[in-house]
């Protein structure tokens, strides 16, 4: 499975999600200007990136009970 390229895309986009979700927790974390300026718009960018694993991890499903390899 770790050979196919819909599966790798799968993780590549849960890892994207992952590391949006910790740089927002660390600007969130550590408080200050900058958390001020772009915690809205780093929340966008989380949600936006939860929206295309969830598509990836669809079609990926989708593929595989078609009978695709």
């Amino acid at each position: 499975m770790l050979q196919d390229p819909l599966f790798i895309l799968v993780i590549v986009a849960c890892g994207a999600v992952a590391a949006i979700l910790l740089f927002g927790i660390g600007t969130f974390g550590k408080g200050g200007e900058f958390n001020r300026k772009h915690a809205n718009k780093i929340m966008r960018w989380r949600i936006a990136a939860q929206f295309v694993a969830v598509l990836v991890i669809l079609l990926f499903v989708y593929i595989r009970r078609q009978g695709g390899q």
